[in-house]
């Protein structure tokens, strides 16, 4: 690639918040459960937006994305035998508002507003979800635009949420850095034309479909790679 990207685009959740450090408190509500619980509830929740996108029709079996971490949640407490009483799932629910930002964020995002690049969203978050966390990780004065599916009433990877990117910067997909810790979100956003990242953090193969996201990288810092920073 010889031109750098004009602009980049961030998911949200997994790549710009550790949807994993909700094991933490899931573990102290559930002692011997806290790490299953996480990531049946973060795998549910993916399962839970595929089925409401593919379902057919103009989105009349859309949830938020917040009823369907909610619905994820109660799954993961139930497959595992345990009582999703009100209180826990409320404590558990109030956290994901607030989960843990990756350390290197902020560098990342300093680093591309100090050369004049926006850098925002573009999540299957709802855009109230999306405020909380942004305000809560202390990223509100280096995001811009965020970009919920939610106006769109489809998930990843139906093309129509790629498409919010190139509308909102006025840019096309390929002048625009997409990066994702999801293999799959960077496939998507790949298959739509985006010039892609995929960060992965875990060391986990690449999806077996014939595609590539343009570079694969390790963490949040890779990103400046694609940059004369």
């Amino acid at each position: 690639m010889t031109q750098e990207p004009k602009a980049v685009l961030f998911d949200a959740y997994g790549t710009l918040f550790d949807v994993y450090s909700v094991a933490m408190l899931a573990e102290q509500l559930f002692p011997g459960h806290g790490q299953a619980i996480a990531q049946i509830w973060r795998d549910k929740q993916i399962e839970y937006t595929r089925l409401s996108s593919m379902s057919g029709g103009q989105g009349q079996h859309y949830r938020p994305f917040w009823d369907l971490t909610r619905a994820g949640l109660r799954y993961a407490l139930l497959q595992r035998k345990l009582v999703p009483d009100a209180a826990a799932v409320e404590r558990l629910m109030n956290q994901y508002h607030h989960l843990s930002a990756f350390p290197e964020n902020r560098e990342v995002l300093q680093a591309l507003k100090a050369r004049g690049l926006r850098a925002g969203i573009l999540s299957n978050g709802d855009p109230q979800m999306l405020a909380v966390a942004v305000k809560s990780a202390g990223l509100a004065d280096l995001v811009d635009p965020v970009l919920s599916v939610h106006g769109v009433r489809r998930f990843k990877t139906d093309p129509a949420t790629y498409a919010l990117g190139p509308q909102a910067l006025g840019l096309p997909a390929k002048d625009i850095l997409f990066v994702s810790s999801n293999c799959w979100d960077a496939i998507g956003a790949t298959w739509y034309g985006y010039t892609t990242l995929w960060v992965n953090r875990a060391g986990a193969p690449l999806e077996q479909l014939d595609t590539e996201p343009t570079r694969i990288g390790s963490s949040l810092r890779d990103v400046l790679g694609f940059f004369h920073i």
